[in-house]
């Protein structure tokens, strides 16, 4: 089971990219554990600049936009 985590302070880009991520991992049938991180000290453990961030396993796989459902799927395939 993937373990995906949203980075940020729940703003809308936040919610746009848990949303995204979402029917990604609808679509390709994965199974996902997701988790919001809201805390700042929690997000400055991570390597970003800035939020939203999309973490998948432990790995920040993008920070600062919202990326493509292309390329999200794509991550989460590296990930399996």
């Amino acid at each position: 089971m993937l373990k995906i985590k949203i980075l940020g302070g729940g703003c809308a880009n936040c919610k746009k990219l848990e949303a995204l991520t979402r029917e990604v991992v609808s679509a390709m049938e994965v199974e996902a554990e997701f988790e919001k991180v809201t805390d700042p000290q929690q997000i400055q453990q991570y390597p970003i600049l800035s939020t939203p961030a999309l973490v998948i396993n432990e790995e920040v796989a993008s920070s600062g936009r919202i990326p493509s459902k292309t390329e999200i799927a794509r991550w989460i395939g590296a990930a399996l």
